[in-house]
């Protein structure tokens, strides 16, 4: 169950940090809402720019788990100092959703460059008419430059493989699509709630206890991986003077075994 839990930890980071994407992408996801003004939700077009959404994120995991497992070489020593980071760049979401420090803002227009050679793919699709449309719209859209989704995915980094991390932002992104969907059907109320000081302090404050847990778990597996190679070194040390000793008899023989001979 154990290796499970980073599955429940990115899940509950997508829901918690939710507040954030009804900021980012709740125009989008309203626009597509309404097909018609007047007419119900268009719940195809929503739940086809969440599924374009998530797989992007699945397919930025992927490419995260890649390098960190190339990083990884000592999956013990070398994954510690990445879940470190990767805890601290929650807390700085925390602090960023909490309105305390907005630090992230940098990494955000850091990714801006990107995001200029993919929006103007975006125009094509626009207006949507139709769920494949809004997947692909959603596929491009998952590039936006958004701190919380960079946070995902260093924590993503930290798994240290490819098909972890890619499932750990598959995890992430199923848990914004509840909020992201809602923003769809109800953007003004949603919108009101999820403002409120309170509401964003609550969820501020358990994405901080999420990257808490993440750092303090860094930091046990760097103590373990340096007491395992402590412990290997030594190993390798009594091995090493256990051949000395056994090859020492072999080296000094009964010095009168000569005498026998004649």
């Amino acid at each position: 169950m154990e290796q499970w839990g980073f599955v429940a930890a990115a899940l509950a980071i997508g829901f918690f940090g939710s507040s954030h994407c009804v900021g980012m992408c709740g125009g989008i996801s309203g626009a597509l809402g309404m097909a018609v003004p007047g007419q119900k939700p268009a719940w195809a077009q929503l739940i086809g720019y969440s599924t374009g959404r998530v797989a992007s994120y699945t397919l930025m995991g992927l490419l995260a788990g890649l390098l960190g497992a190339y990083i990884a070489t000592d999956l013990a020593a070398s994954l510690a100092p990445l879940r470190v980071i990767a805890g601290l760049m929650l807390v700085a979401m925390a602090l960023y959703l909490a309105d305390w420090w907005r630090g992230l803002v940098w990494l955000e227009r850091g990714g801006a460059y990107l995001w200029r050679y993919l929006q103007p793919l975006s125009r094509g699709l626009l207006p949507v008419r139709s769920a494949p449309q809004a997947v692909a719209l959603g596929a491009l859209w998952g590039w936006l430059p958004c701190g919380l989704v960079y946070s995902a995915l260093t924590f993503a980094l930290a798994q240290g493989s490819a098909p972890n991390a890619a499932l750990a932002m598959l995890a992430f992104g199923l848990g914004t699509v509840p909020a992201v969907l809602a923003t769809g059907a109800a953007a003004a109320r949603l919108r009101k709630l999820v403002q409120k000081p309170g509401v964003r302090l609550l969820m501020a404050l358990l994405v901080l206890l999420f990257g808490l847990w993440t750092i303090w778990g860094g930091s046990q597996h760097g103590a373990h991986g340096a007491h395992g190679a402590q412990g290997t070194h030594n190993t390798h040390n009594s091995h090493q003077q256990g051949a000395a000793e056994s090859a020492q008899p072999a080296e000094t023989a009964d010095p009168h075994s000569h005498h026998h001979r004649h």
